[in-house]
This record gives C-alpha cells, structure tokens and sequence, in this order.
C-alpha cells in the first residue's frame, strides 16, 4: 500500500473518532509514514455496521499490534473510475451496464470525482480531457455510451494500469476503481503481476462486477476476484446479466460506509509485502464480519512515474458506434 508520507496536525490529533458532518473530507497529516486501511464491517445478517468507537479495532501486521494513529467514520466524497469493459464480449450487455453505471453515480456521494474509461484492446476515457471528472450521472452515462462499441479484443491489466493513472487526477484522499468485465484478457502489453504489485504498493480499493460468458474461452472472473481480495474490494458476480444495476448499486453504497484507519508501522520500508489483518470487537459483542486490503508493499523508491503513451489512454471522446449493441431478455 503506499504509505501517505503527510504532516499530521493538532487538529487530527483532537478528532481522534470524532465523527464530522457528512461531505467533509479529512486529510491525515503525519510526520511519518502512514499505512491507511478502508475497514467495512458488517453484522451478521450483512447490514452495515455504523458508530463503532476506535477502541473496537486492533491492526496487526504480520501478526504483530500496531498502534492506530488516526480513525475516521465520516461519508467523505472519493475519486470513482469505473472501467467498462467494450469489447464484442460485451455485446449482449453493452445498454444495461450503461444504465447501470448512471445508477451507480445516483447513488454515488453527491460531490464524489467520477470518470469512466472503456476497453477493448485499446483504453479510451469517456470524458474529454478540459472536464476529466463529473458529479452528473446523465453526463457520465452519455459519455460511456459514446465510448463503449462493443468490439474488438480486450486489454483489461492494461485498462486497470491506465484506471489507477487516472485516479491520481483527482483531488480526493479517498480512490476506488469500479472493473465492470468477464475478467478476461487478449491483449494486454501489461501483466497481470505488474497490475498486482501496483495495487499492493496504492492505496486504491478495487470493487469488480463480473459478468462472464460461459461461450468466452478467455473469461476469467477469478482475476476480478484477486484484485478485490487484494485491495480491500469486493467483487459480485451477479447470477443474471439483468442484476448488474443491482450489485452496481449495492457498491456505490459500501463505498459509502468505511471506516478509514491508519497506522505508522514500527518496521521501516524495506520492498517486502506485510498481511496486514484488522480485528473489530464491537462493545456489544457481536459477530461481524471485516473486509479490508490483504497487505501491504512497503517499497523504498520512489513511487511509480506513470508512462504516457497515447495508444493506451485517449483523453478525448469517441463518436458513437454506428450500431449499437442490443441485448436480449436474458441478457446474453
């Protein structure tokens, strides 16, 4: 994960898990390294679980206690990608994740940055590069519908690489890469490690909505299922192409409700992975269920200097298709 090298004030000290009013970000300031965890916590019956105090949670890394340095529960508006797969494996399905993507940004946070890039086996982002971002959902939802043809092959790791570019665009602390794909990939000149490693060494939080054709040789839901796990995310396999608006929705809603903690490890940076394991004992005792990134990667050097090459990334908008995918009633 990177750790956020930030200058920690007074003022972060005195909120310790002092909530605040819903669409104030708040930015950690630390004179050292902090490693910061997205933490969703859950009941038994899966319903979010809301209010917890700080004390109710403990960090270990490779198995030792970290102590928690900041701990926030507030709704903050992020930085959203969602990454659309285009490719003619998407041709039955092409409308209604289109629709289902203008639900997502309807139930997003009402400040939240959101951009949208499709894939097949190049990356084009549906936005144009003076208005990179947007809050609209029927701004974001014309604009993928320009940009998703529905043909062609598909360069996923090369459309992730290119997502968790974009995402350093944006002004939130908070970043989350939404992969709507079968998990699939022809023609990628990124590979699936490199995608890995990137994802360890960020602090993004990757969520996946995968829809596989049984007829597509090159699906591969497991890849999707692998950056969720790695990230923190999650990832939904929907049993019925017409559920995507459904788990898009249920996303935009556990983007909504984290707790973010952070902690400043006492073992310096030194290129090796740490499993990270955050344990929540509510004062009720109840039995929840956690979800947060796998690890962390504490590199040395520098952080990655994106490569700028314009045949990965378009930042300008596609004309429409001349034919429109349709899709039929089972969605396929």
């Amino acid at each position: 994960m990177k750790r956020l090298a930030l200058v920690f004030g007074l003022l972060a000290l005195a909120l310790g898990s002092q909530p605040l009013a819903q669409g104030n970000e708040v930015r950690f300031r630390s004179g050292t390294d902090l490693v910061v965890l997205h933490v969703a916590v859950r009941d038994r019956r899966g319903a979010f679980l809301e209010h917890l105090p700080k004390s109710a949670f403990s960090v270990l890394e490779d198995g030792r206690p970290q102590h928690i340095e900041t701990f926030t529960t507030q709704d903050v508006p992020v930085t959203v990608g969602l990454v659309v797969d285009a490719s003619v494996s998407m041709w039955a399905v092409r409308d209604r994740v289109i629709a289902a993507v203008e639900t997502f940004a309807a139930t997003s946070h009402p400040d939240d940055e959101l951009f949208a890039l499709a894939f097949n086996e190049h990356v084009t982002a549906a936005l144009p590069e003076s208005a990179p971002f947007t809050s609209d959902p029927a701004v974001l939802k014309n604009a993928l519908s320009a940009a998703v043809n529905a043909r062609g092959k598909t360069a996923l790791y090369d459309a992730v690489s290119n997502g968790l570019d974009y995402l350093d665009k944006g002004s939130r602390e908070r970043k989350v890469l939404v992969l709507i794909s079968d998990g699939g990939d022809n023609a990628s000149r990124t590979s699936f490690q490199d995608v890995l490693q990137r994802t360890q060494t960020s602090n993004v939080v990757i969520y996946a909505v995968a829809l596989p054709d049984p007829a597509d040789p090159d699906a591969n839901p497991k890849i999707l299922r692998e950056l969720a796990r790695t990230s923190g995310g999650q990832m939904i396999q929907p049993s019925d192409a017409r559920d995507v608006s459904r788990s898009l929705t249920q996303i935009a809603l556990d983007i909504r409700h984290v707790y973010t903690v952070g902690y400043a490890p006492a073992r310096a940076a030194d290129d090796s992975y740490r499993r990270i394991t955050v344990n929540v004992a509510p004062p009720d005792r109840q039995r929840v269920t956690v979800r947060t990134r796998a690890g962390d990667r504490a590199i040395v050097t520098t952080p990655r200097v994106p490569e700028s090459d314009a045949s990965d990334v378009i930042d300008t908008p596609v004309p429409p298709p001349n034919e429109a995918g349709h899709e039929d009633d089972d969605g396929h």
